[in-house]
């Protein structure tokens, strides 16, 4: 896509844009997984408690806290709560803390990030020892099977066994000494080590959801309230997500589209400058194929790109980073899976790139073989030789279905395989965090949130790898497309064009002009001289391959002349402007060419101006009058593209009569009456002449008849590229046997004498 950088200059801001929304819908999509694992962990699990930092706690359970900790921890306990007293409470205490009407509570002050995490620090090992106590207490005046029951608690039991049933542990415990109180904690401590940090987390929440419930808090509500907060967030950010991809899609989309539009623009304005030589370089088909199906590709792959490539290294890179925060232990996986992947994506690579480079030119094949077949469709129906043209078309068309064929199972093997490795590692990461679930280091929220992001690193590698499959063919398509527009036209105008004297008017010269073909190793002209003057007419003759339509193709610089000079009006041709040459001749190929509208406006083609007077005067010299009065909609009666719905007479008489419309200085008749029948070419050529010689116009006439040169005022006989003579019809006669060979061969001397 480098190669067409500098068509996307003028998308810089559509770009950014699309940067930016990509990057918002990365992040938001990222955003997700941590707002699952919230909800799950959090408000499901913990029942909406986020952290062991209670905002409300009773004095009695703090006075119990304060058995397990030192003196720095109860200091940081003080700085950041404050005890309400049940005489000083407001009505507005008293209706949010209920329990306030029994006894004293601690409400949480105001605290930063670096506060809190002291506090939790603090409270986190003493609200489990008490919890563990407490639960102990109740095991102990239950019936439980001690086979039941885990190595901790049957050393809680243990000692509490020693105390009498009845006392309270906690009284007992604060009239120990201090040294005995810190070894049990000591001891406490060790036995609690061995529970994970996340079951600790839990079991922190539990404490403070039921200390809540102790005050009157309705812990449902908390519950509830964080869940509707953080699923309001949740689809907050899926549509935020939602948003952004369709902002992408859209500028996205007008970016390529406009792009391919200014692409095709580009590739048709070079074409029309293109000389004969660049369309003998590049065939008709391969330029429609160029600009139709190639800049297709590119506008495809740029949607892609934009959408794709730019977002996966974003969400493969962030989520990565996630994954690694959230549990180094499983990172192997990750690494696991991507070393499959990109295993995967080399395999495919070395297959399937080659193939899509071939695929594009084997596409220019095909349509090559459909062209022709159907150009030649008369022929090859009179010959009833369409099996053999089935058979161009069968192979054509097989080598193209081989290819789609290994590149569509290559990339349908590649899905199945790139799933089979999203979902191995799914069941991998299940696995290895079921076991770090059991031993208390991981909770369930955690492992979904891990498996979400493990499968947005698979994703991200997998959307390049199928960009990547389709890279080769997108560039393929775009150094085709750049090739043409690369190309530059072997004929220009000059830096500073010179103007036509108008002083002179249609006099034509060539002087010693020789020609060769791009890449021939002959010239197909040799030293050409004459000079066709204005109100005469100069003919061309010879056999086939002699250069007759080569010397006249020169005239409108078609091609340019390789030795000589060719002036017209007495400047060269090559000091001109193409446009300035082009608008003194009036061109007549010998395949008269309409296009798709009715007869006046192919008529108007060659002056937009004319008026109805002078469409009809050309339509009479161009004998063409007849038949365009028999349609009943006359010269508003439709034209088919290529001029289908005509006859081959009818349509070179058409394109007679547009030249004549546009009444130029100089005429060019490329064997252009030879689709007319003799009568026609008679009327058309005496009513021609008079026109010429009423406007004074210099006309240059290919023919291979001699009954429509003989009139000629000057005949050019060439013969292997060469003047083998010059001169009248009578002139020729006594002095060129080439035209007397030519003549003789399709007049008998009665004839010849008689014209």
């Amino acid at each position: 896509m480098l190669k067409l950088r500098k068509y996307l200059k003028p998308f810089i801001g559509s770009i950014f844009v699309i940067v930016v929304f990509l990057f918002s819908q990365a992040m938001c999509e990222l955003a997700m997984p941590d707002y699952m694992s919230s909800i799950v962990d959090v408000g499901i699990v913990s029942g909406g408690i986020e952290d062991g930092v209670p905002d409300v706690i009773r004095q009695s359970e703090v006075n119990k806290l304060f058995l397990f900790m030192d003196e720095k921890q109860i200091e940081t306990f003080n700085q950041g709560y404050t005890l309400i007293e049940s005489s000083d409470a407001n009505e507005e205490q008293l209706e949010n803390y209920p329990i306030l009407k029994e006894e004293n509570v601690y409400e949480r002050k105001s605290m930063d990030d670096e506060q809190r995490d002291e506090i939790k620090v603090a409270l986190r090992q003493a609200e489990m020892t008490v919890m563990s106590l407490e639960n102990a207490e109740e095991m102990r005046n239950s019936d439980i099977d001690e086979e039941d029951l885990t190595a901790q608690q049957k050393e809680m039991l243990e000692m509490l066994n020693k105390i009498p049933e009845g006392v309270d542990i906690f009284t007992v415990l604060q009239q120990l000494p201090q040294d005995q109180l810190l070894d049990l904690k000591a001891e406490m401590t060790k036995s609690l080590e061995t529970l994970g940090g996340e079951t600790a987390d839990t079991a922190n929440a539990t404490y403070i959801r039921e200390e809540y419930q102790k005050i009157g808090l309705d812990a449902d509500a908390i519950q509830y309230d964080y869940l509707i907060s953080h699923g309001l967030m949740m689809l907050a950010v899926a549509l935020g997500s939602a948003g952004s991809a369709v902002v992408v899609g859209f500028f996205a989309s007008r970016l390529a589209a406009k792009l391919s539009r200014n692409l095709r623009k580009d590739v048709f304005t070079k074409v029309e400058n293109f000389s004969n030589a660049e369309f003998n370089k590049f065939s008709t088909n391969t330029l429609i194929t160029r600009t139709t199906n190639d800049i297709q590709q590119i506008q495809m792959m740029l949607v892609m790109f934009m959408r794709v490539v730019i977002y996966a290294p974003i969400i493969g890179v962030g989520a990565l980073i996630k994954v690694v925060n959230a549990n180094v232990s499983m990172t192997w996986i990750i690494a696991l899976i991507i070393v499959l992947i990109l295993s995967v994506m080399m395999v495919a690579f070395a297959f399937v790139m080659p193939k899509f480079k071939k695929l594009q030119k084997l596409l220019d094949k095909l349509n090559s073989v459909v062209r022709e077949i159907l150009d030649g469709m008369p022929v090859i129906r009179a010959f009833n030789n369409q099996k053999e043209e089935d058979r161009k078309f069968e192979k054509a068309n097989r080598d193209i279905l081989k290819t789609n064929l290994f590149t569509t199972r290559a990339m349908a093997s590649l899905i199945p395989i790139v799933m089979l490795i999203m979902n191995c590692a799914s069941v991998l990461i299940v696995w290895v965090g079921a076991h770090q679930i059991d031993s208390g280091s991981l909770m369930v929220g955690d492992m979904i949130a891990f498996t979400q992001y493990s499968m947005q690193i698979i994703m991200a590698f997998m959307m390049i790898t199928m960009i990547s499959i389709m890279l080769p063919r997108a560039s393929a398509a775009a150094g085709r497309v750049v090739e043409v527009l690369n190309t530059e036209p072997s004929i220009k105008d000059p830096e500073n064009p010179k103007t036509f004297d108008p002083a002179y008017k249609g006099y034509v010269e060539f002087k010693n002009v020789s020609f060769r073909y791009p890449g021939a190793q002959e010239d197909v002209l040799h030293d050409i001289s004459f000079v066709a003057k204005p109100g005469e007419t100069t003919a061309f003759i010879g056999s086939t391959g002699s250069g007759k339509s080569t010397i006249i193709n020169l005239v409108p610089r078609f091609f340019d002349v390789s030795e000589g000079t060719i002036l017209i009006d007495g400047m060269n041709i090559k000091d001109v402007s193409q446009h300035d040459l082009r608008e003194k001749i009036g061109y007549v190929p010998q395949k008269g060419s309409l296009f798709t509208g009715t007869i006046k406006s192919n008529l108007l083609y060659a002056k937009e101006d004319a008026t109805q007077e002078e469409i009809e005067t050309a339509a009479s010299v161009a004998q063409a009058m007849d038949f365009i009065n028999e349609k009943p909609e006359g010269f508003e009666t439709p034209i088919a593209q290529g001029g289908t719905n005509v006859s081959g007479g009818q349509r070179q008489r058409l394109s007679i009569a547009r030249a004549l419309v546009k009444n130029p200085e100089i005429y060019i008749f490329d064997d252009t009456f030879s689709a007319l029948d003799f009568k026609t070419d008679a009327k058309l050529r005496k009513a021609l002449n008079e026109l010429c010689q009423k406007n004074k116009s210099t006309v240059l006439l290919v023919a291979q008849r001699i009954s429509s040169i003989m009139h000629a005022d000057r005949i050019v006989v060439l013969d292997k590229g060469r003047v083998a003579g010059m001169g009248t019809h009578e002139e020729l006669l006594k002095t060129c046997d080439v035209y007397k060979e030519i003549a003789y061969s399709q007049l008998s001397k009665e004839e010849l004498d008689h014209e």
